[in-house]
């Protein structure tokens, strides 16, 4: 189930929220290249986000570094 949220909420969204950003900041027009870079931005961020934040052990972890355990 992560595999698919992270393949629809880290990715979909991400390079649409990054394809989004890249046309109305550099004004780029809609090509295939763009979206590419889209995607190579987002997967990253994708990854690291979906795989490793929303596992289910980080929070109780990082909560433990925190409190010196």
């Amino acid at each position: 189930m992560r595999i698919l949220e992270f393949f629809v909420i880290g990715i979909v969204f991400g390079v649409t929220e990054d394809f989004i950003a890249i046309k109305v900041a550099a004004g780029a027009t809609s090509t295939l290249d763009t979206i590419k870079v889209a995607f190579w931005v987002a997967l990253p961020f994708a990854i690291f986000s979906e795989l490793v934040v929303d596992h289910p052990n980080f929070w109780k972890k990082l909560f433990r570094l925190k409190d010196g355990d």
